[in-house]
């Protein structure tokens, strides 16, 4: 038996700089790591005696997918800390918000990133000759997700109009009611994505996780809620620290999460969908039905279509929150800084994006921590790879990268902003 080392120096059609390892010796399954090796960018050190203000535009800059998770996070944390909360018509404002970055996000992942893995073709560029409709509404649903992280943050990459206590500037209804047609459009154009990546050939390859996601008792979890599990966790944010536990590997510059006990988690679209089924709008359940989705989804292959119901959701979503808008009487609620610690969790396309922020009474950062959702799901995805290539160690390696590489897009992995092409070394012995 010979030895085999697959070795993925940069993975492609990902956000940011990730590898892949994987050693074979004597025919068996040795070790599988998943590596990120981007060098540590520091946000939470910056943080550190800046404003509290400041503190959502900062966290902003993290991802440029994916900015509303980080910035939202951030506003929770200090409004906890400042006792505010924020009336209806900005919630709901916040709420909207959300949903266009999960439009956008969720677009960019399925037709640009994933479908091509499924139709074996390199990227989307080739995908586009042969499946061009899907492409161009692709990207037409994007720009509408993007429309709206414009119209409420300001700009549609690293939002500027956001702030502890509201917005700087809120919408006027005919603003608002601007978007209503390019939302409708929206909303049959994701249940056609829906249908598209449903026909898509799926691996069989379901796996028992524990599934942790935000969860609120009167509607699907976007900023709010408490964090819960199929595995019976059910706390607040404030006590994620002592729930989900954090440690240094070497072959890693992002921590990997553990459960506290010693289990891995799985964040995202297949945990949300699992735990909050029930609270889908109607036709989020019934593209969920068409596409022969159960209410419980197990099979990572397939989150690329949970991510399309999530994007009907978004869309239906967005159009009630566009028809119900009323404007607020300001748009912030002012605060006043005080000591303390502060917590924020929303759910970013990709998983919970967990926030802790400690100030002083001068409205000073002292301590800050940030956690993504794919550091979080690094360890599982680790698990994923392990439990798939084990059983294919005779496939040969061309074939064993591509859906290797396919098993780790499954999650969607931001690792930063960046994208590389993806260099596999195969070592059999």
């Amino acid at each position: 038996m010979r030895t085999r080392t697959i070795n993925v120096d940069y993975l492609a059609r990902v956000e940011g700089e990730g590898a892949l390892r994987i050693d074979i010796k004597g025919g068996r399954l040795d070790d599988v790591k998943f590596r990120i090796f981007e060098p540590p960018r520091f946000f939470e050190a910056f943080l550190r005696g800046r404003n509290y203000t400041e503190a959502p535009d900062i966290t902003a800059r993290i991802c440029g997918i994916c900015p509303v998770a980080y910035l939202m996070g951030a506003v929770h944390a200090m409004e906890m800390i400042g006792g505010v909360t924020v009336p209806t018509p900005i919630r709901n404002l916040r709420r909207l918000l959300y949903c266009g970055e999960w439009i956008e996000s969720h677009i960019l992942h399925m037709a640009m990133l994933h479908a091509p893995d499924f139709l074996k073709y390199p990227d989307a560029i080739a995908m586009a000759q042969d499946h061009p409709d899907e492409v161009k509404m692709a990207l037409k649903l994007k720009k509408i997700g993007n429309d709206v992280m414009k119209l409420l943050g300001g700009r549609e990459i690293h939002p500027i109009n956001v702030r502890v206590g509201g917005f700087y500037r809120v919408p006027t209804r005919r603003e608002m009611r601007a978007m209503m047609d390019d939302l409708k459009w929206a909303l049959d154009a994701s249940i056609k994505m829906v249908k598209f990546v449903t026909s898509l050939p799926f691996l069989e390859f379901e796996q028992d996780y524990e599934f942790v996601c935000l969860k609120h008792p009167d509607e699907y979890p976007l900023n709010e809620g408490r964090l819960v599990s199929n595995n019976g966790m059910d706390v607040p944010i404030s006590e994620y620290d002592a729930v989900l536990i954090e440690k240094h590997v070497p072959h890693s510059t992002a921590l990997h999460t553990y459960v506290n006990g010693g289990g891995t988690c799985h964040v995202g679209p297949l945990a949300r969908y699992s735990i909050n089924y029930d609270q889908l709008t109607p036709l989020a359940k019934e593209a969920a039905k068409d596409a022969g989705l159960g209410e419980t989804c197990r099979n990572p292959f397939q989150s690329i279509i949970v991510r399309g119901v999530e994007t009907v959701f978004a869309c239906e979503e967005a159009i009630r929150l566009v028809e119900e808008y009323e404007e607020p009487d300001r748009p912030f609620v002012q605060m006043e800084p005080r000591a303390g610690t502060g917590y924020g969790c929303t759910e970013a396309p990709r998983g919970i994006c967990y926030h802790r922020y400690t100030i002083d009474d001068a409205g000073l950062i002292q301590d800050a921590k940030i956690v993504s959702p794919t550091a979080v799901n690094q360890k599982v995805i680790e698990k994923d790879l392990w439990h798939y290539v084990e059983p294919n160690l005779d496939r040969p390696d061309d074939e064993l990268q591509w859906e290797c590489e396919q098993a780790i897009r499954n999650y969607d992995p931001c690792i930063s902003c960046s994208a590389h092409f993806l260099k596999l070394e195969v070592n059999r012995s």
